[in-house]
Formats: C-alpha cells, sequence, structure tokens
C-alpha cells in the first residue's frame, strides 16, 4: 500500500476503534471478572433499584468489583447503612443515580438478615472533600436508620458527590432466587459481539483501498475482548491501570 493512500480519515477511524476498544475490554474485563468472583453459590448480599434497573451483589472489596459496601458501615436493621458505585465504566452500577426520586424503593436481600426495604427521602450534592458521618444514635433502632446510595457526580467527572438518602421501612422474608440470580452473566460476550457488528459496518461502508486496515484493527481488537471474555484479570489491577492512562489523557 503507497503511504500517499493511507488518508488521515483512516489514521482517526483507526485511533477512535482503539480507544472504543479499550475502554470495551473494561466493561468485558469487568463482567467476565464478576462471573470468576461471584459464583452462583456466592453468599453475597444483593442491591435491587427496580425504579433505575439496578440488580448488584454487594462486594466489600473494591468499588471496582461493583456496588461497595464502606468498611465504616453498619449491616442493614443494625444501623446505617453506605454503599459506593461507579457512574461510569466498571458496570457503571450507579448510572442513573439521579433519576431516584421520594418514594422510590431500594431492597436490600441480606443472608441472615432478610429482605431489608428503604423509601428514598432525599438526594444531596456535596464536594468531593465531604466526609459522610454515620449517626450511631440509629444503632439498633429500625425505625431511626439509613442508606446512602453514593456516587460521582456529574457523569465522567469526580468533582462532586451525590448521595440519594433512603429510610428502612419494611423487613422481611430473604428471597433466596434473587441470591442466586445473575443477569449479566453474559454482558461481556454481549459488549464484544456489539464491537465486533459495530466494526463490521463501518468496515463495510469505508470506502478506499484503506478498507482493509480497519478491518484489521477491528478483528485484532475484538480477539482481544474475546480474550478477556475468557481470561479475565482481577477489576481493581485493572482499574489502576486504566486510571493511569486516563491521568494521561487528563480525563477524570
Amino acid at each position: 500500500m503507497d503511504l500517499k493512500d493511507f488518508r488521515l480519515t483512516t489514521v482517526v477511524v483507526v485511533i477512535a476503534f482503539i480507544i472504543i476498544g479499550l475502554y470495551a475490554v473494561t466493561e468485558v474485563n469487568y463482567f467476565s471478572y464478576k462471573n470468576v468472583a461471584e459464583p452462583a453459590d456466592y453468599n453475597a448480599s444483593v442491591v435491587s433499584i427496580p425504579s433505575i434497573g439496578v440488580f448488584e451483589r454487594i462486594n466489600n472489596v473494591s468499588i471496582s468489583q461493583g456496588v461497595y459496601i464502606d468498611a465504616s458501615s453498619n449491616i442493614p436493621t443494625q444501623g446505617d447503612v453506605v454503599l459506593f458505585g461507579h457512574r461510569t465504566l466498571q458496570g457503571s452500577p450507579f448510572l442513573r443515580l439521579n433519576e431516584l426520586k421520594p418514594g422510590d424503593v431500594v431492597t436490600l436481600q441480606w443472608p441472615g438478615i432478610g429482605e431489608v426495604n428503604y423509601t428514598i427521602n432525599r438526594t444531596e450534592i456535596v464536594p468531593a472533600t465531604y466526609n459522610l458521618q454515620i449517626n450511631d444514635s440509629h444503632n439498633g433502632d429500625m425505625h431511626q436508620q439509613d442508606l446512602y446510595l453514593i456516587t460521582c457526580h456529574p457523569v465522567g467527572s469526580t468533582a462532586e458527590r451525590m448521595i440519594c438518602i433512603a429510610d428502612l421501612n419494611s423487613t422481611g422474608l430473604i428471597n433466596e432466587t434473587a441470591l442466586q440470580e445473575n443477569p449479566q452473566a453474559n454482558f461481556a460476550w454481549y459488549i464484544a459481539i456489539i464491537f465486533l457488528a459495530f466494526g463490521l459496518v463501518v468496515s463495510y461502508f469505508y470506502s478506499g483501498a484503506n478498507r482493509m486496515v480497519i478491518l484489521a484493527t477491528v478483528l485484532i481488537i475484538t480477539a482481544v475482548l474475546i480474550y478477556f471474555c475468557i481470561f479475565p484479570m482481577d477489576s481493581q489491577v485493572w482499574a489502576d491501570k486504566l486510571g493511569v492512562l486516563n491521568s494521561w489523557m487528563g480525563v477524570t
């Protein structure tokens, strides 16, 4: 191929696919690693928010593994509960947290305790430096306990924090079926297939001799996505690597 035929637009398209592929790898790795870290019989608690489509197992390892329970948090019915989740990347479990309104229900399925239902009371936007202090006087008093759902604000920025506060209103028998469900089990493969399909469409409609360059780029990135579908790495390790790249690019 003559270098003069290698158009600038081809370079731009290739770079765009590489950037999109990088973030696709992040999501593929996230969902694949969850399948490894959360086997079917994993006795983890679950947070469900039907109004914004949240159904996530709660972990005490890292926010990069989904919805994370803060180390200072109590467990439901014993005091205030604090949960963190990403709003962008790593599954974006709290992406739509801003859509919650007073009266919406948040349910925690908690082994050893049962089903604990909370009702959204209000939403607050605070600086990133804000230090949440849970109220120890609520410990043991179920009529006073709160649930705090915390994420970054606005989308794509860490400048502020969004805190949705919900009041405990009822408890019941645990839903054992919910503990075993994993609606995100195939998400990694879906992402890889969508990326490939999009890439093939772009390659097909891309005119000129550089079409094969675009196709080759798409196929190579798809191969990488498939690799991470099968052999994911620890989500926190990948998040750290991505964080370094984001800092180079000036992304927060």
